[in-house]
Parts: structure tokens; C-alpha cells; sequence
């Protein structure tokens, strides 16, 4: 059944993303939206301030958005109020990152469980750069210790889970900026269409709707995310302030373009992208990586290394499947080593954790630990040495 009152939209997380690219087309599909976030002064602003912009920038110059018709709800001390809204939503989305939405799962499990079985199901969409972000968010909602299971025999009549695959630079932001989010004006959203079966896709502007996801998820993490990341740690080996910087420098651009090669390779022949159309691509995404307007700091893009070091993300994913293969990963590997070098960078909490397991455990044990490599991988043993590599250069310390 459709309802004939405004199209209402919970998004988890109010941070850069959240507000400069979900709610923005959000917003500009008519949707009210609704913020769903833990920072109280983050949903006190959002309450007092009634509009804020997103500023998007490029070669070609700026362009401004204005947002409105939007409330922010605290989810953790307002938990009531949060559950109603998500009943009667047409849309629940987060960019929370992918190690937080087992704490979404509660919340939007008690909304679900109150919504009426009458309404067209709520579409259930996480944008992260995390493979599978959507499964893994409703294997969380579905489990025993949040649903009924009783329930889960109709559940498809109360959401529809769909993954998905973003795509857009957002850097750090002045410190003046209050609300408002500069971005570049580069995007891809691109969305699944299957799990959606008998209802229509939501209408949402910007989304791409496709039937089979994994070629563009793996393409966009496999390309923006290595060449971002490995830009990042070399930059930050090398006392690079900036991406920007780190690129001004062939031999990190050289080591960039090499990575990037190896992931072309793999992507081509798995998915059956044409080379030329690939090639262009990750020639685009070198040009947008470079963008002079988004000067990102190296430590911010390089944080979180112990994420970006497991077993399905950017490095060790793509290595892996490469190796298994008889490819070579080599230019990959060297940038896996220059992220195992990101330790104890002031702010970032995982390269403190990573310091601390590469000083107390067996490199063996790190591979196993971080990179969720077992023995039978063809890949382990390369890991294993530039372990020990790392580890003997910080005992000369």
C-alpha cells in the first residue's frame, strides 16, 4: 500500500557524507530527512540551523547546493523517537563506517518490527566502502538477539535490503565550515535492483540501479580506494603533507600507477571489462585523486590501516585473488608494506593498535591477525616477509 504522505528518509550518521552526498540527493529526490546521530552538538546544530550547503568543486570551477527540510534525532538518548521514524520511512540509509553498523542493527531492528506490513517495505541501503555493507548490516538486524524470529518469515513485506557501491572524494574540511560540506563534484552511487523484485526502486536521483553489483564495487575499491590509499601511506613514509603533495611525486605517482595496473588486470579479466575502458578509468581516477581543490592530509586518507589491511579490502583482496592466479601483486604488496609502516600517527586509534600487535606478535600471527591470510594461501608467505621486514626495521630504531 502507498501512502500519499511526504517520502521520508532515516539516514545514520550526519557526518561529511551523510550530509554532502546521501541527504544532498536525498533532499533533491523531495525526500524529508531525518538524521539519525550519537554527537549531541552535531544534532543540536542540525535542529537550530535549517538549511546548510554543499559545495561542490572541480577543474572546471564551484557549484553550490542549498539542503533544507531535514531533522536530526540523537539515536542513542532519543531511541523512541528514532524506532517511529523508521516505521514509517520510505528510505533507511548510514554512513556510519563498517565496523559501526552492528550498533545501527538494535534501532532499526525495533523500527522494522513496529512498521505495518501494509506499507510498501522500507529500502535498506548502506553506503560504505565495505563490500557487502548492506548483507552485512541485515545479517546484524535479522539476528536472534534483535529480531523476533518469527518475524523473519515475512520480513521481505517489512524491508528490502540492497547493497551498494559510493563513490565521491570527500576531504577534510575547514574548521570554520559548521554545517556546510565540500566535496568534489565527481560521484557514482550505484545500487542493486534485484533484492527490490515486486516493488519499485525507490526514487532516489543519482542512483544507479544495476542488476549485478560486484563489478562496480570491486572496480571503485580496487581503483579509488588502492590508488587513494596508496598515494596516502607512501606520501606519509615519504613527510608528504598532502595527497596532492604525494602525487606531485613521480615515484609515488609511478608506484600509484603501478598498483592500480596490477588491480586493472584482476578486474578485467574477472569481470569482463573492456582493458580500454579500464584504463580510462583508473586514468580518471588519478585526475581526481590529484585535485588540487581537495587537499586531503595524508594521515586522514591513510587512517584506520588495520581496516584497510584486511583480508576483503584494498590491498590484501586484490593481491590475493592476483596470487591465487600466478599474477603478478608485487606493486600492490609494496603498498601493503607502506601501510603496515602507518603506526602510531597522532589520531588515529587502529595505527596506535597496529604499532602495538606488530611489536607484541609473530609476523605470522599479523598475517593471520590483520590480514585474515591463512598458510594454504599462495599470498601468505609474501605477506609473512614484509612483516618481518617491517618489524627488523623498527627493532633498528
Amino acid at each position: 500500500m502507498e501512502r500519499n504522505t511526504p517520502k521520508k528518509a532515516v539516514h545514520f550518521g550526519a557526518g561529511n557524507i551523510g550530509r554532502g552526498f546521501v541527504a544532498c540527493f536525498l533532499h533533491e529526490s523531495g525526500y524529508e530527512v531525518i538524521f539519525a546521530e550519537v554527537n549531541d552538538a552535531t544534532v543540536s546544530k542540525l535542529n537550530t540551523h535549517k538549511s546548510y550547503k554543499v559545495i561542490e568543486v572541480g577543474a572546471e570551477g564551484t557549484t553550490e547546493k542549498t539542503i533544507t527540510n531535514y531533522r536530526a534525532i540523537n539515536s542513542r538518548s532519543n531511541e523512541a523517537a528514532l524506532v517511529e521514524e523508521i516505521a514509517t520511512a520510505d528510505v533507511v540509509t548510514c554512513s556510519v563506517g563498517p565496523n559501526i553498523l552492528k550498533f545501527l542493527a538494535p534501532v532499526i531492528a525495533k523500527g522494522l518490527a513496529a512498521r505495518s506490513t501494509d506499507l510498501t517495505p522500507a529500502a535498506v541501503i548502506a553506503c560504505e566502502n565495505a563490500i557487502g555493507a548492506t548483507d552485512t548490516l541485515a545479517e546484524f538486524i535479522k539476528s536472534p538477539e534483535n529480531t523476533n524470529p518469527a518475524l523473519l518469515e515475512d520480513y521481505d513485506k517489512r524491508a528490502t535490503f540492497a547493497n551498494s557501491a559510493i563513490d565521491r572524494i570527500v576531504p577534510a574540511q575547514d574548521p570554520d565550515a559548521g554545517l556546510d560540506v565540500k566535496l568534489e563534484k565527481f560521484y557514482e552511487w550505484v545500487v542493486e535492483k534485484t533484492p527490490f523484485k515486486e516493488w519499485a526502486v525507490p526514487d532516489i536521483k543519482g542512483i544507479k540501479w544495476v542488476d549485478n553489483l560486484q563489478p562496480f564495487i570491486e572496480r571503485k575499491l580496487y581503483t579509488v580506494n588502492t590508488g587513494h590509499a596508496t598515494a596516502a601511506y607512501y606520501g606519509y613514509t615519504r613527510r608528504k603533507s598532502t595527497v596532492y603533495d604525494a602525487l606531485q611525486d613521480k615515484d609515488i605517482r609511478d608506484e600509484v600507477k603501478n598498483a592500480l595496473k596490477e588491480t586493472a588486470e584482476l578486474i578485467t579479466e574477472k569481470h569482463g571489462i573492456d582493458e580500454e575502458e579500464q584504463k580510462q578509468y583508473v586514468d580518471k581516477i588519478v585526475r581526481r585523486i590529484s585535485n588540487p581543490h581537495l587537499e586531503d592530509a595524508v594521515e586522514r586518507v591513510g587512517r584506520a590501516p588495520l581496516r584497510k589491511l584486511s583480508r576483503k579490502e584494498r590491498f590484501i583482496g586484490p593481491a590475493a585473488e592476483l596470487a591465487e592466479n600466478g599474477k603478478d601483486c608485487s606493486a600492490l604488496l609494496d603498498a601493503a608494506e607502506m601501510a603496515f609502516r602507518f603506526q602510531n600517527v597522532e589520531g588515529d586509534d587502529e595505527s596506535f593498535e597496529l604499532a602495538k600487535i606488530m611489536e607484541e606478535k609473530k609476523p605470522e600471527e599479523v598475517v593471520q591477525e590483520v590480514c585474515g591470510l591463512q598458510p594454504s594461501e599462495k599470498l601468505y608467505p609474501q605477506v609473512v616477509d614484509i612483516v618481518k621486514r617491517v618489524q627488523a626495521d623498527l627493532n633498528e630504531e
